[in-house]
């Protein structure tokens, strides 16, 4: 099994273009190529980055040799649509079989137009819009861990029933905030909350949030719906606290949450928030004995579900592979990504799940709360489970999706 091979591609390109992009060495007609797209030095490379890489490396290393070799490579899309599109399209044309990870929902959507153009696989791991399963499904895409439909559900929901039943965002202005906004706000309108106003930041480049959330808090609304993710979510957080927001009664939604937010902030300025994960480290043995295994590759950062999906998804194209056989695993990638959908999942990531039509996989989400510094027990126990949403629950329903690979 190739597992030394790394390649870090296309750091430091212009904007609006690639920069040289070295030539992949041909492709062995036995060897497999996974490509993790993803972002390597900007908002969100705590919450994708370096451990989706790892994480992939760890279900290939898993998953053994079985008569075909796997080779893993990688590159930073920077955030940027333009870059994320040049460098699959180099790509797939040089024999990579299959994309997955992609965080930022205006990459991902671009890659996967790619994708389908190419007839290629493309397994969606880190955007959030649930566009990708909607109105912009293609044959050619599985969105795998999470979507802010998902997030919006859970999150949302949550916050109204405990009355918070007016809202302000402030959103990340590009397609994963725009639709999380949109996503939330259809939830809070549905249980009988108002949504007071918005205001869209620019992405990336913010970390300046004071003028926003004065306007949000000039709304009067009870709760500030944020709309964003990573350091962005963090900043908001860190400057919420500092004018005092929360001590005034003010509820802060993280819409958008992840572990690696948390131990950024430190317990004593995220404790109360809520966050959705499918996937939590300390959830059962199954889930602590993989954290157990990859953190020797990643040791300063614990796994979310963005890495624990790259694993899964890694595992669960490999076992397609294996069954088609590699000839046909290098052909027409709907062929590819229709078995795929044929095979039931299971890993210890996520334990077993299946996968929709319109590409949509199905397992039980989870809404936690941030614990109090005295709550926690030791390094990263930093979270306490709230609720469960089962798999068919979780995620939009196939019908009402308009996603055109499904007739009425």
């Amino acid at each position: 099994m190739q597992m030394n091979r790394r390649s870090l591609l296309a750091t430091g390109a212009a904007i609006g273009a690639v920069a040289a992009f070295p030539r992949l060495p041909r492709a062995q007609a036995n060897t497999i190529r996974i490509g993790v797209l993803t972002d390597m030095s900007g908002t969100y490379r705590d919450n994708t980055g370096p451990t989706s890489v790892a994480c992939t490396r760890q279900a290939v290393q898993e998953f053994g040799s079985r008569g075909f070799d796997v080779e893993v490579i990688e590159a930073d899309h920077q955030n940027k649509p333009d870059v994320g599109v040049n460098l699959a399209r180099q790509w797939w044309d040089q024999g990579v079989d299959m994309i997955l990870d992609v965080p930022t929902s205006s990459v991902g959507l671009a890659v996967a137009a790619v994708a389908r153009e190419k007839n290629k696989v493309y397994v969606n791991v880190g955007s959030a819009t649930a566009d990708l399963t909607g109105a912009q499904c293609t044959p050619n895409t599985l969105h795998w861990a999470y979507d802010t439909w998902m997030l919006a559900k859970s999150n949302g929901g949550a916050m109204v029933k405990a009355g918070g039943d007016s809202w302000f965002f402030i959103t990340a202005d590009y397609a994963f905030g725009h639709a999380l906004e949109r996503d939330t706000a259809n939830f809070v309108k549905a249980a009988g909350g108002k949504v007071l106003g918005s205001v869209r930041t620019p992405f990336p480049g913010t970390t300046d949030f004071s003028a926003f959330l004065l306007q949000a808090q000039a709304s009067r609304a009870k709760v500030i719906g944020l709309a964003n993710a990573g350091s962005d979510t963090a900043n908001c957080v860190k400057q919420a606290a500092e004018f005092g927001l929360t001590r005034r009664g003010v509820k802060l939604a993280s819409l958008l949450l992840f572990i690696n937010d948390v131990h950024g902030m430190g317990l004593q300025a995220a404790q109360g928030l809520t966050c959705t994960e499918t996937f939590y480290w300390d959830l059962n043995e199954k889930t602590r004995a993989f954290t157990q295994r990859v953190l020797p590759k990643t040791p300063n950062n614990y796994p979310n579900m963005i890495h624990a999906g790259c694993y899964s998804a890694t595992l669960h194209f490999l076992k397609a592979v294996a069954d088609m056989g590699v000839a046909a695993a290098k052909g027409p990638g709907v062929e590819v990504v229709n078995r795929m959908k044929a095979m039931p999942t299971e890993d210890d990531a996520f334990g077993t799940g299946s996968i929709r039509p319109d590409g949509r996989r199905l397992i039980p989400s989870f809404l936690f709360e941030v614990k109090k510094p005295e709550e926690s027990k030791g390094p990263w126990d930093y979270l306490k489970l709230v609720q469960t949403t089962p798999a068919e629950e979780a995620f939009r329903p196939l019908s009402e999706g308009s996603c055109p690979l499904i007739r009425a």
